[in-house]
């Protein structure tokens, strides 16, 4: 006879099951006083959300994912990352406490981002950055040996660096900017951004011929085509502003990507008619969407369980394009954290629009856990395609066209077309769904590959930098006029 101890346990009829299953923990902060905090990763109705709690205020839940299934599919595509030439910080708190890089930092500097202004020639009532207000620390231009020093500093730590963004603010509003682009084409930098609301282009005839000289990828803010959605995002009615911006673009022979926020609710119908526009406009080779993220200023209630997230991007370009890009046309892409970002490309001929991944079987170049090991993979591919799905890709430069030609070997291309103007038949679509205190998590933030360079050396995550008090600490001592000191970065062991 068996002890007591030894019976079956009977379970009543009675006993509830949670209503979500428990994916794994991580790190986070609390939303109201950034203190750094265990959180759970939930599959809740199809969803992925962050619950977490901070001792001093309690429970808090974000929405990272409307769609579980592609959120945990997404993660096989996890590319190792590199490890810089150098660091600029010391391991003394821990993640993500240390920006700098620290060692313990997983990927290097795909894309520096300068911030060379943080003055703006808009105040919008969505803006990360929180330009374009008044200031109790002030506003500031970095001076040229300030720029020159973010970039020497880059040259250290990357030997090649592959993309630098020049931002802000409103990075037009510097009055050396094309001093800074000119100092950036000096250096060993593949390629060179320019991120604008193109107020400027629109009223300046000679700005966007200056800016031709220097050849920088324009990243243009473009939320819609309605003054509705224009008002509720920046204040105005920008219609015509945008439209007369991609005119003198076009005219100066500028390649531009259109970069939407998008917001629930405002311009999330508007998804397709954006991509349409830009495949319909000379000047534009791809779309950057970027879900809204609740951080610096930010319209609506801020229901943080309520919003645009990555894969509802991928479903609204499916479902209002009429499957002319579909959510299987998408790949995570795998050098940041793999959830952070999607993109694809088309080849465009007239009006026939050709994804990529309907000729080649991406999926075999990017799973980097499961199909590493299959045999007959292409080796002249393999670098092809790591080197498109890659944040340091950009359009409408040799590299990448040249990645793009070789990537649509299989595709039967036109005799007619023009190779001069072969660039210009390649089309991108990229999410990125940035993360803000609700959303924070410490794992994506160690393999982020986009950073924040500061005077003093430092290169900071950004989505780090927004949310963690980095912003703050740089706009009241760059305010200020006080010299940034850099900490020291111990050897690693």
């Amino acid at each position: 006879m068996r002890e007591e101890s030894e019976r079956p346990l009977e379970i009543s009829s009675e006993q509830t099951v949670r209503e979500h299953v428990f994916h794994e923990i991580t790190r986070s902060i609390c939303p109201q006083c950034r203190r750094v905090v265990d959180a759970q990763v939930l599959v809740r109705d199809g969803a992925v959300v962050l619950r977490k709690r901070c001792p001093d205020h309690g429970w808090h839940e974000g929405l990272v994912s409307s769609d579980a299934e592609w959120h945990l599919d997404s993660l096989r595509y996890n590319k190792p990352g590199a490890i810089p030439y150098d660091f600029s910080t010391a391991v003394q708190e821990g993640c993500p406490r240390d920006c700098g890089l620290c060692p313990e930092h997983q990927q290097h500097t795909c894309i520096g981002v300068i911030e060379i202004t943080s003055r703006c020639n808009l105040g919008c009532p969505t803006c990360f950055a929180d330009s374009g207000m008044q200031h109790p620390d002030g506003s500031y231009d970095l001076t040229l040996s300030q720029v020159g020093a973010i970039l020497d500093r880059l040259v250290e730590t990357e030997g090649h660096p592959e993309v630098v963004q020049i931002s802000g603010g409103e990075p037009t509003m510097h009055p050396q900017l094309l001093d800074i682009l000119a100092m950036a084409r000096e250096r060993p930098i593949s390629h060179v951004m320019l991120n604008t609301n193109g107020l400027r282009l629109a009223s300046d005839p000679d700005l966007a011929r200056e800016l031709a000289r220097y050849r920088p990828l324009i990243y243009l803010q473009f939320d819609g085509l309605r003054a509705s959605t224009h008002e509720a995002l920046r204040g105005r009615d920008l219609s015509e502003i945008k439209a007369q911006a991609l005119e003198r673009l076009a005219e100066a022979g500028l390649y531009t990507i259109l970069v939407p926020t998008v917001v629930q609710g405002i311009n999330d119908d508007e998804i397709g008619d954006i991509l349409r526009h830009g495949l319909a406009h000379p000047t534009v080779v791809g779309v950057s969407y970027q879900p809204a993220t609740f951080a610096g200023r930010c319209i609506g209630s801020q229901d943080p369980l309520d919003r645009v997230t990555l894969p509802d991007v991928l479903h609204a370009l499916e479902e209002q394009t009429a499957g002319l890009f579909q959510v299987s046309d998408f790949f995570p892409v795998p050098c940041p954290h793999p959830s952070c970002s999607a993109c694809t490309y088309a080849f465009i001929d007239g009006d026939q629009v050709t994804p990529i991944p309907r000729i080649l079987n991406v999926d075999d170049y990017l799973d980097f856990v499961s199909n590493r090991s299959t045999p007959d993979l292409s080796a002249e591919l393999e670098p092809v395609v790591e080197a498109l799905w890659s944040m340091a890709a950009a359009m409408g430069s040799d590299e990448t066209t040249d990645d793009l030609v070789c990537a649509t070997c299989g595709l039967e291309v036109p005799t007619s077309l023009d190779p001069s103007h072969l660039k210009e038949h390649f089309f991108a679509i990229q999410v990125h769904g940035f993360m803000d205190e609700h959303t924070f998590d410490v794992k994506r933030a160690m393999k982020c590959c986009v950073h924040q360079l500061l005077p003093d050396g430092r290169a900071i995550p950004l989505c780090a930098y927004n949310n963690l008090g980095y912003r703050e600490e740089v706009r009241k001592m760059l305010g200020s006029e006080q010299l940034l000191q850099p900490k020291s970065a111990e050897v690693m062991p």
